[in-house]
């Protein structure tokens, strides 16, 4: 069982991405204050728990209810994260920063909550490793309070995107949103990659 949970730890890390939320975090909220940052991050870290969270409780029993698979899921999200790369790439982050609030669009929301801390990847992660036909209650208890401690891991790093946007300055946070528009891009075409690609293995039709 102490494998399970270091495999689960990996999993859940390799997911959820800490270092690549830290990133993102840092890329578009390099214009806000310390303490408008430090709430940003306080409410993506609750928001994306939350969802996770409820993923581990009702997400298997909810996607059987409405008849849509794990890969439809990771499909949807990599198409999502896909369109927000190319609006990191070609569009004004720190215009949409600051004017996210009058429009109603809380970044804390999307894109950091979702997809950045609670990826689809991640979102699967907790689906798949906590089974209810495979593990008792009391593991999936266990692997949930992994799951959270990746998490309080990652507030703790976007705590620290004041200090590296005090050394990167305007220039490079500006040049930091336009790189990781392009990984966010290469990501999502992995992730649609990866569902094609599983699409393929259990319909038996050729996808080139």
């Amino acid at each position: 069982m102490t494998e399970k949970f270091i495999r689960d730890a990996l999993i859940l890390w390799t997911t959820i991405d800490p270092i690549g939320t830290l990133a993102i975090f840092s890329a578009i909220t390099a214009r806000m204050t310390s303490s408008e940052r430090k709430r940003t991050a306080i409410k993506a870290i609750f928001y994306a728990s939350v969802i996770l969270v409820c993923s581990v409780v009702v997400g298997q029993l909810l996607l059987s209810a409405m008849g849509i698979r794990l890969i439809s899921l990771q499909l949807a999200g990599g198409l999502i994260l896909f369109l927000f790369g190319l609006k990191m790439i070609f569009g004004d982050m720190n215009k949409d920063v600051k004017t996210g609030e009058e429009s109603g669009h809380d970044i804390a929301v999307f894109p950091l909550a979702v997809p950045s801390i609670a990826t689809p990847g991640a979102i699967m992660a907790v689906i798949l490793l906590t089974d209810n036909h495979v593990y008792p209650i009391p593991v999936q208890a266990v692997t949930t309070l992994i799951m959270l401690g990746v998490m309080a891991i990652t507030f703790l790093l976007m705590l620290a995107a004041g200090p590296i946007i005090r050394v990167i300055g305007n220039n490079g946070s500006a040049i930091l949103v336009k790189v990781m528009g392009m990984i966010l891009a290469a990501l999502s075409i992995e992730f649609v990659m990866e569902a094609l690609k599983v699409a393929q293995w259990m319909g038996g039709d050729p996808i080139t």
